[in-house]
This record gives structure tokens, C-alpha cells and sequence, in this order.
């Protein structure tokens, strides 16, 4: 996959695949079967989006797949968070895709994803140009469950915009569109961590992938963003490993930065930085490695406020 911006908002043995004309998924060409799974999709975020904006628990149960339940209840224990209340507290509604046009719709297994393109909104009235939503399904029980959402910005690949609107949908034909066939394993449940951390990267043009203390797993791409580290930072040593590539059709040599802080739960105390691997300009990154780093008591009173 070419260099480009991504990230989520908020992820039968046989294939199905769409390519239909818009969101009304009328096509001569398509088969009732693949027609049925494209509105079924449609619907399931639909009804996933609607409990969204209305903070409507029950309706946001039903809809959202199991693993994806559990892994949002994490994150919200991680950074010491109200449950289930915080589900809700977003900067913006999901966007609607109302008004976008349907390319893909595929399912593999127990899985399933759906590929837009058009004028993303959210909330601000709409982008200028087209970009693209990937959405993602799991089948559980006797439907399909709302999985993630990633919005993917075109700005840097425009060619790929001339390409769509020619009807050249190879780009979302390649494996990073494709669902995989695999149910994700159910995660632990974590309970409230003792400090809050977070991992952040700055890595235009690359994807970078970490793991915190072997249970916290991000994945970054193109972008300058932090998460919170799911089971926080422990006292003492911590460990964590990572992978780094550059993204398909990536030719500079930009610095890069990874960085593990701990939150300061106290107003006026600043996140401490605990561990850091940065390149300079012109220096190409490691591949992959893996290091520790400690939180000493020092630290962890002073993010604590006792001293």
C-alpha cells in the first residue's frame, strides 16, 4: 500500500464481493446473495451508528462485536475511566454513510469488511474530496456485529482517486482491504491500573507496531498519534517490542519517534517520558527490537501527587 493516512475512529469458507454503483446497491451485475450481504452490513453500522449518537448502552451492545466490546471496556479501565459511560464520550459522531458509494463488500469465514468512498463527515459538513471508510464485521450468534471503522485520507495518493472514479478498484482489491477469515481471540479483562500510560509515534510513511508488557497492542501507520497502554505501567520494569516498515510507495528518510509516558493523574504535574527510540533525519530506523524501561518510585509519587 502506498503512503497514505489512516486510522480508527473509534477493525462461509466462500467469498462474497460487491463492486456496486452507490449505496442503494441496485446492480444488475450482483447476485441476490451478494446484494443481501451488502445491505446487511449497511444496516448492522447503521444501527451501530444510531446507538452511538442516542448513548443508547443496550442498542451499542447488541450491535458491537464481543471482542471489540472487551477491548473498549480495557482501555476505558486502562486510563481509569466511567464504564460503560465513556463508550460515548467521542470528539465527533461516527460519520454516516449516507450519501457514500459502496465498492466493496466482502465476507471471509466469520468475518467481513465494506470499502466507501466519498466526502467523510465528521461533523464539520464533509470533506473536500473523497477519501475512504473501511468498515469491518464479525458474525456472531445469527448476524453480523460491527467490528471498526477506518478512515483512510487520499491526499497523498490523488491518483488513486482518478483510478476509483475510472473504475479501477484495484487499489482496494489489495490484502490490507480484505477481510481475514479469523475471529480475534477474546482479550483478558484487565483491571484498573495503579498509572495511566500511553505509546506514541510519529511515522510518516511507515507502519509501526508495539507491544506494552505483552498485552497492549498498537499499530500505528502514516500518522502522529498516541493510545493508552491497555493495564497501564506497572511499577518498576516494563517491557515492550516493536516492528517497523516503511508503507509501500514510501521513498523519504523522515525522522521517526516512539515514546512510552506516563499521565499524570494530578492538575499541574506533567506526563513523564519513561522510555524513547528516535531517528534523525536521513536515518533509516530499525526493522524491529525490544527494550525495558522502569518506573521508580520516584516517579510513580510524583505522577500520584505524594510528593
Amino acid at each position: 500500500m502506498k503512503c497514505v493516512m489512516r486510522f480508527s475512529l473509534f477493525g462461509v469458507l466462500a467469498w462474497g464481493i460487491l463492486s456496486l454503483g452507490g449505496i442503494g446497491l441496485h446492480s444488475a451485475a450482483a447476485a441476490p446473495k451478494q446484494e443481501g450481504l451488502g445491505r446487511s452490513l449497511e444496516d448492522v453500522y447503521t444501527y451501530w451508528r444510531e446507538a452511538m449518537v442516542t448513548r443508547n448502552y443496550e442498542r451499542w451492545y447488541q450491535s458491537t462485536a464481543t471482542h471489540r466490546r472487551k477491548l473498549l471496556e480495557n482501555r476505558i479501565h486502562s486510563q481509569k475511566g466511567s464504564w460503560p459511560a465513556d463508550i460515548f464520550d467521542l470528539p465527533t459522531d461516527p460519520p454516516s454513510i449516507r450519501g457514500l458509494r459502496l465498492l466493496r463488500a466482502r465476507s471471509k469465514g466469520m468475518t467481513a469488511k465494506s470499502v466507501y468512498i466519498g466526502r467523510v463527515d465528521f461533523g464539520a459538513g464533509g470533506g473536500q474530496a473523497d477519501n475512504l471508510l473501511v468498515l469491518s464485521f464479525l458474525y456472531e450468534g445469527r448476524g453480523w456485529k460491527f467490528d471498526t471503522a477506518e478512515f483512510i485520507n487520499l491526499d497523498n495518493i490523488k491518483d488513486v482517486r482518478a483510478q476509483i472514479a475510472a473504475g479501477n478498484l484495484s487499489y482496494v482489491d489489495s490484502e490490507d482491504f480484505l477481510p481475514t477469515g479469523k475471529k480475534p481471540e477474546i482479550p483478558i479483562t484487565v483491571a484498573r491500573p495503579k498509572y495511566i500510560g500511553k505509546v506514541y509515534t510519529y511515522c510518516p510513511g511507515r507502519e509501526v507496531k508495539v507491544r506494552v508488557n505483552k498485552i497492549s497492542k498498537h499499530r500505528f501507520q502514516d500518522n502522529q498519534q498516541s493510545e493508552v497502554i491497555i493495564g497501564g505501567v506497572r511499577d518498576g520494569l516494563n517491557d515492550l517490542v516493536y516492528e517497523i516498515k516503511d508503507l509501500p510507495g514510501y521513498q523519504g528518510r523522515d525522522p521517526l519517534t516512539l515514546r512510552i509516558y506516563v499521565m499524570s493523574q494530578i492538575q499541574g504535574v506533567k506526563p513523564v517520558k519513561v522510555y524513547q527510540y528516535q531517528t534523525a533525519q536521513g536515518e533509516q530506523p530499525r526493522a524491529s527490537g525490544s527494550a525495558t524501561f522502569r518506573l521508580d518510585p520516584e516517579i510513580g509519587a510524583r505522577i500520584l501527587g505524594l510528593r
